[in-house]
């Protein structure tokens, strides 16, 4: 029988109705521009803010898979729980996600375990969904994985078996949270330093709401030779008119050496 979750930050984080959700994203997709570089990534990392504020970082990102986008049959998002405590990686129970967009099947992946709680409010895996659907062939499946207490050894270990020729990894964080627009672009710039070098002890304890995922992610690609392009790094004070509390956004592709 199926069992979809339902959207929860549809009419907040993002547009509530179909054509104006993909009218939005693909104007934030075509104002990206063409991809950067001539290969498929393999990984992305991206934010996770409502659309007015991180949607253009996050197009940056997803704009890269446009050539691709028969080839990705298999999609991992790693995201952050925000308002649930627990240990290790979830799935949600549900067989599909929904958004306005229309139903994504949920696939397995080794390592976690089923647990409805931390998915139920969640819009970090959310966010992501709408992107995916724009830019992709229909017939895909997503692993979303809500990480709680997790070293990022541990999360790496998640991801092995990957990268595979038809899988995405996409790691959904913010940056830093709530600084004045000078402070964050700086304290920004140093994350994203440690993310091209691939130094998940250069993410600090608050550079990051997905750190978890994101030193996970890290591991992994220096495990695998991984390499890590800077695409987009702004704040909301650069998305909004308010500099005195910003929160930082940042957008990354890594590719196979």
């Amino acid at each position: 029988m199926k069992h979809v979750h339902p959207p929860m930050a549809a009419g907040r984080f993002y547009p509530a109705h179909r054509c104006a959700l993909a009218t939005t994203v693909d104007g934030l997709l075509a104002a990206a521009g063409p991809p950067s570089a001539g290969r498929r990534p393999v990984a992305l990392i991206a934010p996770h803010g409502g659309y007015p504020y991180s949607g253009p970082i996050a197009a940056s990102a997803y704009a890269q898979l446009t050539p691709w986008s028969a080839a990705i049959r298999r999609v991992v998002i790693l995201g952050p729980s925000h308002f649930v405590d627990f240990d290790g990686a979830t799935l949600p129970a549900a067989t599909a996600l929904r958004t306005p967009l229309g139903d994504v099947p949920v696939g397995p992946l080794d390592g976690t375990y089923r647990h409805d709680q931390p998915h139920a409010r969640e819009h970090s895996i959310e966010v992501q969904l709408p992107f995916l659907q724009r830019v992709l062939a229909p017939v895909w499946t997503c692993s979303p994985v809500a990480l709680g207490h997790l070293g990022p050894h541990r999360v790496a270990d998640l991801l092995e078996g990957l990268p595979a020729s038809d899988a995405l990894v996409v790691c959904s964080t913010d940056l830093s949270h709530y600084q004045p627009h000078e402070t964050a672009q700086k304290l920004d710039r140093h994350t994203a330093c440690a993310i091209v070098d691939r130094d998940p002890d250069g993410v600090g304890p608050r550079d990051a709401c997905g750190r978890v995922e994101l030193r996970g992610l890290l591991v992994w690609a220096r495990r695998h030779d991984l390499l890590i392009d800077l695409l987009d790094l702004r704040t909301s004070g650069d998305t909004s008119a308010d500099r005195s509390s910003v929160v930082g956004y940042g957008a990354f592709a890594a590719y196979t050496s």
